[in-house]
């Protein structure tokens, strides 16, 4: 895969999505480490291989086109004047390069173990509410805090960077630590924002991998139209408006095709409450991690090596021969490839004004009724999955009450502003020295659809009777009103 150039210096990489990629030797070093070359071993898209056979692209070959989007990020940069000293933008290419350093086994499904809710938790009644292992412990930690703990304690990494000090400036910008050199701190927002070199990456990549179009972004034309202001704002040319907005659009058409998909998500939720019940159950048994502490000794130690997708198919591996009905069910649905089947769907888009739609009247009726529908066809509540998703066209700011806002200290106020600020999209406006925020842009499409949540409510179950088939269609005929008053 990489060849090493004739002058010796540096390599060639060639990438499916970017071509060639020149990387200094720090980089191919660092590339080399155990603790990278652990992203081998972790699935882009966790589950979607399942149904898309070809999406098997790993979360090594995403960082790498990370890299390759910064690299040029920052020629765009250098081009409209901004000057990077040598340093600097080692950091900024080795921050690309280590993004995702610290995703977990399966990525997203695991890291969002906490964020986990039983059927029983979210119906009540008859079933008594799971007691988690973790009510009291430290929850998982999101994925940028685990890569920092990585790029700051593995020593394979601290040696190929060259020092602790210099692996934790790069940890600090792909992270998004206030400690981050304040003059990276524009171009630095482009490994993590609304529009960034993750996103330039993975909507390409698994477009390509699921053969699925809407990911197909022009990311020529958007690099090609970066530009930063005086003040070192960055942002994009007017001209640029319709491929930012169709990377945005593209990515809430991705949501809905690849990422939300019926059978993936049943799939991939079966596995997160498998995961949450075998940890609240016994968690020395299988090994899922009790807290976010147990999550940082790993990540901190050798044993980050192993922490891969196997980590988890080796667990469900065992809990398929599990005594306990439930848990045996979700593993063998997973295992054998027989995903929950989906009872009911109801899909809405509304604005804030609209306070009751259909998908909220679908939610209530499948907490006043699911106990008894099954105690009538005698399956586990556990086994039947109550979902609730959205569908984002850009990431909603957090909304907070004037009381909330008045609580909080004038450290918590300045985070929430850095946070939104590294959400906007910069958009210069009839060539303006500064620019202005998409969503203050009277034409914007995209600005106008903010405004609206498309969300997705989902109930499936998880049934391996001889008699599926049947027993499904009952279940679906029971449920089919369930979203009207």
């Amino acid at each position: 895969m990489v060849s090493s150039r004739r002058n010796g210096s540096g390599k060639l990489l060639i990438d499916s999505i970017h071509g060639a990629i020149l990387l200094t030797d720090c980089e191919v070093k660092v590339i080399d480490t155990a603790s990278f070359q652990r992203l081998r071993h972790l699935k882009q898209l966790a589950m979607a291989q399942l149904v898309y056979p070809a999406a098997t692209h790993t979360r090594f070959a995403h960082s790498i086109g990370g890299l390759a989007t910064m690299i040029r990020i920052i020629s765009a940069a250098r081009g409209d004047g901004v000057k990077l000293g040598k340093e600097e933008e080692e950091n900024l290419r080795l921050a690309a390069l280590l993004h995702d350093v610290g995703h977990y086994p399966y990525s997203h499904l695991m890291e969002e173990l906490d964020r986990v809710k039983l059927t029983e938790e979210e119906v009540g009644g008859a079933v008594a509410v799971s007691k988690s292992v973790n009510a009291s412990g430290e929850k998982y930690p999101e994925h940028e805090e685990v890569g920092y703990l990585i790029v700051t304690s593995q020593n394979d990494l601290i040696k190929t960077i060259g020092s602790r000090r210099g692996a934790q400036a790069v940890a600090d910008i792909f992270a998004r630590t206030r400690a981050a050199d304040p003059q990276l701190s524009q171009l630095s927002k482009l490994i993590h924002s609304s529009l960034d070199v993750d996103r330039l990456d993975y909507l390409l990549r698994d477009s390509q991998g699921t053969g699925v179009p809407y990911g197909q972004i022009d990311i020529n034309y958007l690099l090609n139209h970066l530009k930063v202001s005086p003040q070192g704002v960055v942002g994009f040319s007017d001209k640029a408006m319709p491929a930012v907005e169709h990377l945005l659009l593209g990515r809430f058409f991705m949501y809905r095709a690849i990422y939300y998909h019926k059978t993936i998500y049943g799939l991939e939720e079966a596995c997160r409450q498998l995961l949450r019940r075998l940890r609240d159950r016994d968690k020395n048994r299988y090994g899922v991690p009790a807290d976010g502490e147990e999550i940082k000794k790993i990540v901190q130690s050798k044993q980050l090596t192993m922490f891969t997708d196997a980590f988890v198919d080796d667990i469900i591996r065992k809990a398929a021969n599990d005594k306990d009905k439930v848990i045996h069910t979700l593993a063998r649905s997973i295992q054998q490839r027989r995903p929950p089947k989906l009872l009911k769907e109801v899909l809405v888009c509304e604005g804030p004004e609209r306070k009751y739609h259909a998908g909220m009247t679908f939610v209530q009726n499948c907490k006043g009724k699911l106990n008894a529908l099954s105690e009538e066809f005698n399956i586990p509540l556990q086994q039947l999955l109550l979902c609730q998703l959205k569908a984002p066209i850009i990431r909603e700011r957090k909304k907070i009450t004037s009381e909330e806002f008045l609580q909080l200290t004038s450290e918590q106020i300045s985070e929430m502003t850095y946070q939104e600020e590294e959400e906007d999209i910069k958009i210069f406006v009839n060539d303006k020295d500064e620019p202005k925020s998409l969503m203050e842009i009277e034409h914007s499409l995209v600005a106008k659809c903010a405004r609206y949540s498309f969300q997705i409510f989902r109930l499936y179950v998880v049934y391996e009777g001889t008699d599926r088939n049947e027993v499904v269609a009952k279940l679906q005929d029971r449920v089919k009103d369930w979203d009207k008053s």
